[in-house]
């Protein structure tokens, strides 16, 4: 049984719940409800729409198959090593997206270390592309994918592993037969994670992409510009994200909220 909380912390509590609340209130108090549907049909909100989607169920796709075999291999691993590599993963959560976007192009920029031979290789160019949109969008969105199914292999069972290697299971077939299927749904929670995260970023799309609309212009960067253009406009579109946020938030409750 738990005990109460003091008046003091209640209302400290109120007021957080306030800070929360106020500005989406705000928000959704100035949208122009009559002409929501007009201002959100239009052309450029379209274009910047589908790159979004595009762009972030791709980068979704890209930070699941890379992150799953690095959750693995962390998962397997102890000591100062694997909280380097932990940390090296952290990282791009903790950076300011634009330092991320900046450290992207100088890597992978037509005078980056990696982007400059691509582009004389394979004539390859990242930044103010669509690729580049999604690799940008990957880079944020990775961290996620990573530390979800790293906690989640570390929570299995090591017995269920321990019989399937008894009864001769090869590492790969005790991969995809058992680790990964039990822990499914935190896979599901990390797709979703990296997508939600890959779908509103703008330092890292910005700095690494440019805002080019109708090739690199995400939705986040549509409201960017429409703030100093169309202030109606800008609210429409981050209606629209809160209620892409609350959906992602309503599918995922059973991934972090308590059931009592």
């Amino acid at each position: 049984m738990r005990t109460a909380l003091p008046k003091g912390f209640q209302v400290l509590a109120c007021l957080a719940i306030a800070f929360l609340f106020l500005p989406l209130l705000a928000l959704i108090w100035r949208v122009p409800w009559p002409r929501l549907i007009k201002l959100l049909a239009t052309d450029a909100i379209g274009d910047a729409l589908w790159l979004s989607l595009f762009s972030s169920v791709a980068a979704a796709l890209c930070a699941l198959t890379v992150g799953v075999p690095l959750a693995l291999y962390l998962s397997r691993m102890s000591g100062i090593r694997a909280s380097l590599i932990r940390t090296l993963v952290t990282l791009p959560m903790i950076l300011p997206p634009v330092v991320g976007g900046a450290a992207l192009l100088f890597a992978f920029g037509r005078n980056g270390i990696i982007g400059s031979q691509l582009e004389d290789l394979f004539g390859v160019v990242l930044p103010y592309s669509l690729p580049g949109v999604v690799f940008a969008n990957t880079f944020v969105a990775l961290p996620f994918v990573v530390l979800t199914v790293e906690s989640a292999l570390r929570s299995i069972d090591r017995r269920f592993l321990l019989a399937a290697s008894t009864l001769g299971a090869s590492p790969r077939r005790t991969i995809l037969r058992i680790e990964l299927p039990l822990i499914r749904t935190s896979l599901a929670a990390a797709a979703f994670l990296g997508w939600a995260r890959a779908i509103g970023e703008f330092g890292a799309t910005i700095t690494f992409a440019g805002n080019v609309p109708g090739r690199t212009q995400t939705l986040p960067l549509a409201v960017f510009m429409a703030l100093e253009t169309d202030r109606e406009a800008a609210l429409a579109i981050s209606l629209l994200f809160i209620a892409v946020s609350l959906g992602v938030l309503v599918t995922l409750r059973n991934h972090w909220w308590p059931s009592r």
